[in-house]
């Protein structure tokens, strides 16, 4: 089987990409031997890569956090950073996110193949530091094949420079790729060092990919490899829950924790801004907040009480008085995750309902759901133009629900995946008088329950993190929970609960794909379209 991949023509362009590569002597330079010399070339070359797809702080339809809008989890209101579009269904062949995404991920795969190919060109003595580059950038090619077959299923494969008649090439069937990939991902790992970089820590090292290969494998449904990879994270001692949840989505701690396994610091875009604040924040006085992605009420829903209970089962409150009160006797990631409505925000309260404010829920700045994501959302930053926020692509909160989620769905829920669980729970302030899924009334737990469980404590846990949308595609339960309105805040009206309405959403059975854009079937006459587009 051909391994290359296409737009071969834009390696070159890499070079580009960051502005570093023109201090180079001889910024002239065509060739690998004129340019690619030396560690730093390396460097860059890494640094580029990462920069341009996973870590570009303000490239909204790329950025992790902006993903949850694709989701029920939350709204995008800018129909151009292509989140909208997807959440509500109103998409088809021509829509301009997939050929944005698709070309995004093929071109960067054709810089990634033309770079690996001649990562032995440098001259760098340390062969140890060749092989870690060049694996840091095989990684990096992993990762691309590990987001197109989630999104597109099959997908033209190659893993070396392409030719023009590889474009005539039908593509490459998802589980055939898989299958390649995922022992290549495992050997790859091996060849990478074991400890946390202490600089350009958004590399890989051999347990960050082993946590993205656990991630895939989870999604792919590989329930025993998720599993292995969790536990040979958790057992490598380098990473840990941090003592706060809500610190590590705030300077306090967004920096400095053993929590964040993949790493979007502020060295992998070269300490520019980070505009997490005017993405996700109010619009307050003359603040830069713009409420582009916003939380929804199904969210809001979804947090359990105190005791670990959803909140039509605890009878502590009524379903409806924890409806209209988001805050009471409720699970303290909330406060940590989401503000609104009656919360404190700069020592004021909001009110979404005053014209007069700001925060006026129809204002176009404002929320028109009524809450905004207070993750990743500094006060110290409502009156700057751009802060330095780190951020985590996977961290070790995630490693933990991997291995509970795997082991419940090989139906081996041992002690461990217990544990993993309530280390979560615990580390988020529930009361474990209650919420210890060791107790007795945990007992009697059907498989069915231990996973609506663990999928709503993986919810909780991770959102505005830019998983949600993956995990109802893999899921399968798109077609139950994007076939609903995103709604927003509820009040009472002449005493009856109303709900801020925002769109009407749909997705179909074909929707658990994307299609490929018309314009990447003409350029790839080899590609198949998927079915019903």
């Amino acid at each position: 089987m051909k391994r290359r991949t296409l737009f071969v023509f834009f390696a070159v362009l890499a070079f580009t990409s960051c502005e570093s590569f023109l201090d180079k002597t001889d910024p002239t330079a065509t060739s690998f031997d004129e340019f690619f010399n030396d560690e730093e070339d390396l460097r860059r070359v890494v640094y580029s890569s990462y920069l341009d797809v996973f870590t570009s702080p303000g490239e909204r339809p790329i950025l992790f956090y902006m993903e949850d809008g694709k989701s029920d989890n939350a709204y995008s209101r800018v129909e151009g950073d292509h989140h909208q579009r997807i959440a509500n269904g109103n998409i088809n062949s021509n829509t301009q996110a997939f050929l944005y995404y698709y070309e995004l991920q093929m071109k960067h795969m054709g810089r990634l193949n033309t770079f690996i190919a001649n990562a032995d060109i440098p001259y760098v003595e340390d062969e140890s530091v060749r092989i870690k580059y060049k694996s840091v950038l095989e990684a990096l090619r992993i990762w691309h094949y590990f987001k197109l077959t989630m999104r597109w299923g099959a997908v033209p494969f190659y893993l070396e420079p392409a030719t023009i008649e590889d474009a005539q090439q039908p593509p490459t069937p998802k589980e055939e790729i898989l299958n390649t990939i995922f022992p290549l991902a495992e050997e790859i790992a091996e060849r990478l060092p074991e400890e946390e970089y202490t600089s350009d820590k958004y590399m890989f090292n051999q347990y960050s990919l082993k946590a993205l290969i656990m991630r895939y494998a989870l999604y792919n449904g590989r329930y025993e490899l998720a599993a292995r990879m969790a536990k040979e994270v958790m057992e490598s001692g380098n990473y840990n829950l941090h003592p706060s949840y809500g610190d590590l989505f705030q300077y306090e701690a967004a920096s400095d924790n053993n929590e964040f396994i993949i790493h979007f610091d502020m060295a992998s875009h070269a300490n520019s801004a980070t505009n997490s604040f005017q993405h996700l924040g109010p619009h307050y006085r003359t603040g830069n907040g713009q409420s582009y992605l916003v939380p929804l009420k199904s969210l809001v829903d979804t947090y359990w009480t105190k005791q670990g209970r959803l909140i039509d089962e605890c009878p502590i409150h009524t379903k409806q008085a924890y409806e209209l009160d988001p805050t009471l006797n409720r699970d303290p990631r909330y406060s940590a995750s989401i503000m609104g409505h009656g919360d404190q925000f700069y020592g004021e309260t909001i009110d979404i309902y005053n014209e007069n404010n700001p925060m006026y829920y129809e204002n176009q700045r404002a929320s028109r759901s009524g809450y905004w994501f207070r993750k990743f959302v500094d006060e110290t930053d409502a009156f700057r133009g751009g802060g330095n926020m780190d951020f985590p692509l996977l961290r070790y909160a995630e490693v933990l629900l991997s291995y509970a989620e795997a082991k419940i769905m090989m139906e081996d829920f041992d002690d461990l995946a217990k544990q993993c669980i309530n280390d979560i729970r615990r580390r988020a302030g529930l009361d474990m008088t209650v919420a210890d899924v060791t107790l007795p009334e945990y007992d009697s737990y059907t498989q069915d329950q231990w996973i609506a469980l663990i999928r709503n404590e993986r919810r909780i846990e991770l959102a505005g993190e830019g998983v949600r949308y993956d995990d109802i595609i893999r899921w399968r339960i798109a077609e139950n929970v994007l076939n609903q309105p995103a709604l927003g805040h509820t009040r009472l009206i002449n005493g009856q609960p109303v709900s801020l309405k925002i769109e009407d959403r749909s997705f179909a059975p074909h929707n658990y794909l994307w299609p490929f854009h018309e314009n990447s079937l003409k350029v790839e006459p080899g590609l198949i379209q998927n079915p019903n587009y």
